[in-house]
């Protein structure tokens, strides 16, 4: 970059609200901002924040985009689309004046919990991409009482019509009579494919909900309620898809 160009780094800091720009420059000083993987300390250094990696304390921080990033606590019955010609209760109700979003990874309208949405198509796409293997986590209401073996096959892997398929983790949370909730995680974005991989083992699903994608988590958002991804966890899923 040519002297004179891009903007100061610690004014990038202070406009993405990592801090007042003179709090910024001690940051800068004491070494924990970091450009495309190097330590800068010097204070003025210009960077470009489109394309420069800048981190703080290891955290990425996102450049100012001109898109829309929201998680969306999907209620039941809900289908994933802005329009639906059965005339379901479809996320577009919930969004208020957002204007047209797109979701990454739906949600069947009968499966619950965390939905992300956004107008930016590179990001949705890479994020849907299987070669970035991002995970998503599950808590699962099934029937019948699941065990031990039952959780070990899932971490095995399962064949089901389009192939074999297996959760990087599984944990019995509670059991309940003749009903078991479990904690699965796993990268695949197959069709169903929790319900599948426990009807695979005997144990169909009753209700179903996604609690987490990579590091964005449901947390007490109410059904129905709607927040902006916050700057930790955009940083943190461009990472994970490289952009």
């Amino acid at each position: 970059m040519n002297e004179g160009e891009g903007v100061r780094l610690q004014k990038v800091l202070a406009q993405a609200g990592v801090a007042s720009r003179r709090a910024a420059e001690d940051l800068i000083a004491r070494g924990r901002v970091e450009v495309n993987g190097e330590v800068v300390r010097e204070q003025g250094v210009r960077v470009d924040p489109a394309s420069d990696t800048i981190r703080v304390d290891g955290k990425r921080i996102p450049p100012q985009r001109p898109h829309l990033y929201v998680v969306l606590n999907k209620p039941r019955g809900v289908v994933s689309t802005m329009e639906d010609p059965q005339g379901r209760p479809t996320v577009a109700d919930y969004l208020g004046n957002r204007g047209r979003l797109f979701h990454v990874g739906r949600l069947d309208a009968d499966t619950e919990g965390l939905l992300l949405l956004t107008n930016d198509g590179d990001f949705a796409q890479r994020m849907a991409h299987p070669s970035f293997e991002v995970p998503k986590t599950y808590l699962a209401e099934v029937s019948g009482q699941v065990t031990e073996a039952t959780l070990r096959r899932l971490r095995a892997g399962v064949d089901l019509e389009d192939g074999p398929v297996k959760v990087d983790q599984a944990r019995l949370i509670q059991r309940v009579g003749e009903r078991s909730l479990v904690r699965v995680t796993l990268h695949s974005g197959r069709n169903r494919v929790v319900r599948r991989m426990f009807d695979a083992v005997g144990h169909p699903v009753r209700k179903l909900s996604r609690i987490a994608i990579g590091p964005v988590r449901l947390g007490d958002l109410k059904s129905g309620a709607v927040r902006d991804l916050t700057r930790d966890e955009l940083g943190a899923l461009l990472d994970l898809v490289k952009l």
